[in-house]
């Protein structure tokens, strides 16, 4: 997480696709998600919409 808000790394749940799923990259404020576990990616412009279920530093055992 970055301020709170769901950033690069974090399993996120997606309202709009409604799936989870991990944001690999941010461009242009565009949120560019992958599945946890294969599947084809999405984006989602709003980052709002995305709620944290596990941040990055969980993830990676930071």
């Amino acid at each position: 997480m970055k301020d709170g808000k769901a950033w690069v790394g974090d399993l996120v749940f997606d309202e709009d696709a409604q799936r989870e799923g991990i944001i690999h990259d941010v461009k242009r404020g565009v949120f560019h998600l992958r599945p946890p576990a294969g599947g084809q990616p999405w984006t989602n412009p709003d980052g709002d919409r995305l709620t944290v279920l596990t941040p990055r530093e969980q993830r990676v055992g930071a």
